[in-house]
């Protein structure tokens, strides 16, 4: 017994020095392959055609930001494919997914087509995801008017062996993500919330799209998402693609070639037919729709410093816990990954306890798309219907008419609030352990009865007996009321799930993780 104790002592020493080591050579390769710093272009009065149209509506709002809800999810495709086509100054993108399918690569299209026009892109994406991608966006790094760059990235590139061994030793730095979503043209238009690049934000995945929102923001609002960018992309935690990974000879000839022949297949009809027509694009900036102008708007986002675990007392949370915090009659929240621990739990009865009025929407275990962070919410379920908050989980039905491709599915996906009917929040923050200590998150803070009125209304559309179960307990036992059928039933179990998902979600709950998710 001794003896193993020894080599198991031995072998604990032998894996520290190793991570210790790795993360020794990392940080020297890291400081070596920083990148250059750079920064927002200065805005131009009447340089092109988004200065054009944007100029007179900020002038004739002096200090005001304007926002405009954008919760279509081609809409949200279409709003970023105009200000790219119109932009003449520059790009600055921040995602955590860029997925490389139809819409994907119909976006990176429009970005080189930008860039071959003279615009400077800076497109900075989260590693996590954009792995396994390297030849595509090396190619498009290869743009002289282009610039990729990663946060937190492996230096392993090639395989799965080589990252996970590199995971195991960086297991604590490597487990900080960049989970920012923002798309910002000529310090023109900036679009933040809760959407990535990819199918399923843009209502073009076959089985289940995500219900996302994002805003679209005019004024002091873009200069302060750019202020944020800028955090980013001159951090520590951000390195240039081409210190990992060199385009192949003919990569971006080919990455051209190949959105030529993209914008004439079928399936890219829809989105491009889109742009060129009235459609949706009359919800864009300068549309029929008007813009919310704003006197209090603020975006806000944890500081890159996050990535290095720093800079707590500047984290997103402690700038939103305090406005949720000031509800005096009302707090409706919508967070598609729900896990408040016993702290958010301890506030939430706080809260009915002095007359709050507190609702929560979140996905049901049919729609969830994250199994385990369905396990970590379900612990929470009974206290919460305790203390008095209004549960609702979102039911795996997408809109009556589907998607653009047939989909019927629906998975949550929009992180917001309203408070007191008077303030609003939009972002990418949910209301969860990943969210508040270990990615980095950014959002809009707004002041206005209007605009927290649409978001009110978002919230009871997709609370609506139609489109949500209402939970409720009845001799102690959880109950789904669904609505959708007549007559309308109660469910004993989690609804229209399987035994195996149920299964899995019930063993996530007993795992130790909750920090994880």
């Amino acid at each position: 017994m001794v003896r193993k104790l020894r080599w198991l002592a031995l072998a604990l020493l032998v894996l520290a020095l190793a991570s210790l080591l790795a993360l020794y050579s990392y940080g020297r390769f890291a400081e070596r392959a920083r990148g250059d710093a750079s920064h927002a272009l200065a805005v131009q009065a009447t340089g092109g055609a988004l200065d054009r149209a944007i100029a007179p509506l900020t002038e004739a709002n002096p200090g005001k930001s304007g926002l405009l809800l954008v919760s279509d999810n081609v809409d949200a495709f279409a709003v970023r494919a105009a200000v790219t086509r119109a932009a003449t100054r520059s790009l600055d993108l921040q995602y955590y997914i860029w997925h490389h399918d139809l819409t994907g690569m119909l976006m990176m299209d429009e970005v080189l087509r930008a860039a071959d026009r003279g615009v400077r892109v800076r497109l900075l994406l989260d590693d996590l995801n954009a792995h396994g991608h390297d030849s595509g966006l090396a190619a498009l790094d290869s743009h002289e008017n282009v610039e990729v760059r990663l946060f937190n990235p492996s230096r392993s590139r090639e395989g799965t062996l080589g990252r996970a061994v590199e995971m195991g030793l960086r297991l604590v730095s490597m487990n900080r993500r960049m989970h920012n979503k923002a798309w910002i043209a000529d310090g023109r238009v900036a679009v933040v919330g809760g959407r990535n690049i990819g199918n399923e934000y843009f209502d073009a995945a076959p089985d289940s799209n995500f219900l996302d929102l994002d805003v679209a923001l005019l004024g002091p609002a873009v200069q302060q998402a750019e202020v944020i960018f800028d955090d980013f992309w001159n951090s520590e935690s951000v390195i240039p693609l081409e210190a990992l990974a060199q385009p192949r000879a003919g990569a971006l000839e080919r990455l051209r070639n190949g959105g030529d022949s993209r914008s004439e297949a079928p399936l890219a009809r829809p989105f491009l037919d889109n742009l060129r027509g009235p459609g949706r694009m009359l919800s864009l900036p300068g549309g029929e729709r008007a813009v919310h102008w704003v006197s209090n708007a603020h975006v806000h986002s944890d500081p890159a410093a996050k990535g290095q675990g720093d800079g707590q007392d500047q984290w997103l949370s402690g700038i939103l816990e305090p406005v949720m915090g000031a509800a005096q009659r009302e707090l409706r929240l919508i967070s598609p990954y729900f896990v408040p621990g016993v702290d958010g739990v301890n506030e939430l009865l706080s809260m009915t306890g002095r007359g709050v009025d507190v609702g929560v929407l979140t996905n049901s275990l049919a729609a969830t798309d994250v199994v385990a962070v369905h396990g970590g919410y379900a612990n929470y379920r009974v206290p919460l219907l305790l203390a008095g908050v209004d549960l609702f989980e979102l039911m795996p039905h997408g809109r009556a008419d589907g998607s653009l491709f047939g989909s019927s599915g629906a998975s949550l996906h929009t992180k917001a609030f309203a408070v007191d009917g008077t303030v609003g929040f939009i972002g990418s923050f949910n209301l969860d352990p990943r969210s508040v200590s270990l990615n980095t998150e950014m959002g809009v803070v707004f002041e206005d009865v209007a605009l927290t009125t649409a978001l009110l209304e978002s919230y009871a559309t997709k609370t609506a007996p139609e489109n949500s179960y209402r939970l409720a307990l009845e001799n102690g036992s959880l109950r789904w009321h669904d609505g959708s059928v007549q007559p309308p039933r109660a469910w004993k179990h989690e609804p229209e799930s399987s035994l195996w998902r149920r299964a899995q979600a019930r063993v996530m709950r007993w795992l130790p993780i909750e920090s994880q998710l």
